[in-house]
């Protein structure tokens, strides 16, 4: 009997000891990571042009960014014209990229992202089908002249608008994912101020001209950037070159040339009004390197297709894509307040990379500032803490959230009692 009162006595002690001294530490560490550079004069003036969020966000680019290369001219006819590099969201070259324009049917690129959202949040699948109103059935312009009650299903309402441009599938998506296409216009024109196109509004789906339906290059980039980024099954589509729907009876041959005529070429949208002229968003991918070109207001669509040719050819020649951290790699292990279990994992939710020019070899430092004063309960995907990189002038090349990866709950009395005798060597068997 005094043994057991004993034991309970301690058991009490050992309670009181967990409860009130607290299992964390709160530290912040920087690491300092330098690589040698060349001396070489550079060809082109790098300056930076990155917005980072603080919450768990994707890097924005600020609507005043410059480009990385400052000193470069062109001789081009179309009327705007940018040159981004997709993973970093680094603008390598623009002209009149702020200036407003007829979108035209790459108005698209925002209609595609919109569906590809329903796709991936399981709102929509590939498999379901979409039936044609008569609003949509009566869309002029690039059409596959889909009839008032026909079905297709969502995989082919995706080549359709990829591949030929359909206006009456892009209403039919519109209609079957918000009710209708006022509603989805809604959500496209949301979707811009989300990722600050600050020069765009749409009034529709399919960009038939209208005076207020417009948009910009730079914002054209972004929407684009946006698609391929965090909806890469979208190029699965964009790639197409020819295909058919209707049981083979009714062909599909892409609107973009480039897809056949462009190594690398893996997209995206092409547009043409007589008021727009010939518009193009255009990716391509060589040696992990991604671009986005947009070119708006070119008077022919030869010289659309040479103009975007001679800028992915110069971003491809002059830069590449340096990778400084990968995506889910484990940066510490913590002990978590009131959670008896293991070290928890701290790892990295997004990529750092840098876009440089080729052959320079830039200095680099890596900044890593973890809280470690955490208590449980965690949702998974919570922030703890950042990690930076900076050039050796202390301008931002990019950063992204530290996170717990797993959801922790908080122990409960019978994990502590449970850890005051493994602490202590007793047998639970006392008992």
């Amino acid at each position: 009997m005094q043994k057991n009162k004993f034991i309970i006595c301690m058991l009490i002690i050992m309670l009181l000891n967990i409860f009130f001294i607290p299992i964390y530490a709160v530290s912040t560490s920087k690491e300092i990571s330098t690589k040698s550079e060349l001396k070489v004069k550079p060809a082109f003036t790098i300056v930076d042009n990155l917005e980072v969020n603080s919450k768990n966000e994707k890097t924005k680019i600020k609507p005043d960014s410059k480009p990385v290369a400052t000193n470069v001219e062109f001789n081009f006819k179309s009327k705007s014209q940018i040159l981004m590099e997709a993973s970093t969201g680094r603008i390598i070259y623009e002209n009149n990229a702020y200036e407003k324009c007829y979108p035209a049917s790459v108005t698209k690129v925002m209609t595609l992202l919109l569906i590809m959202e329903a796709i991936d949040s399981l709102k929509i699948s590939y498999e379901d089908k979409v039936t044609c109103s008569a609003n949509a059935a009566s869309m002029g312009g690039s059409q596959i002249w889909f009839k008032e009650g026909e079905e297709i299903t969502v995989d082919e309402a995706l080549k359709c608008i990829c591949i030929v441009s359909a206006n009456d599938v892009c209403v039919a998506m519109a209609e079957m994912i918000a009710g209708s296409e006022t509603n989805f216009v809604k959500m496209m024109n949301d979707k811009a101020v989300e990722l600050g196109m600050t020069g765009t509004n749409f009034v529709n789906s399919h960009g038939i001209d209208d005076e207020n339906h417009y948009t910009t290059a730079r914002d054209i980039a972004v929407m684009s950037r946006e698609l391929i980024s965090n909806h890469p099954d979208i190029i699965k589509y964009t790639t197409i070159w020819m295909d058919s729907i209707r049981g083979g009876t009714f062909g599909l041959s892409n609107t973009n040339k480039l897809i056949r005529y462009y190594e690398g070429a893996t997209g995206l949208k092409t547009g043409f009004t007589s008021k727009a002229l010939y518009n193009l968003s255009a990716t391509a991918t060589k040696n992990e390197m991604s671009l986005i070109t947009v070119i708006t207001g070119a008077p022919t669509s030869e010289i659309r297709n040479e103009e975007t040719k001679q800028l992915l050819n110069f971003g491809f020649t002059n830069f590449d894509v340096e990778g400084l951290l990968e995506k889910g790699i484990v940066i510490d292990e913590l002990m978590i307040n009131k959670y008896l279990g293991n070290k928890v994992k701290i790892v990295t939710e997004s990529d750092i990379s840098l876009l440089k020019e080729k052959g320079k070899k830039v200095e680099t430092q890596k900044e890593v500032d973890i809280n470690k004063k955490i208590t449980a309960p965690i949702k998974a995907g919570s922030k703890v803490g950042e990690v930076k990189y900076k050039d050796q002038e202390g301008n931002l090349i990019g950063k992204t959230n530290l996170i717990i990866k797993d959801k922790i709950n908080k122990s409960g009395v019978l994990d502590y009692i449970k850890y005051s005798f493994k602490i202590y060597g007793l047998s639970i068997d006392v008992f």
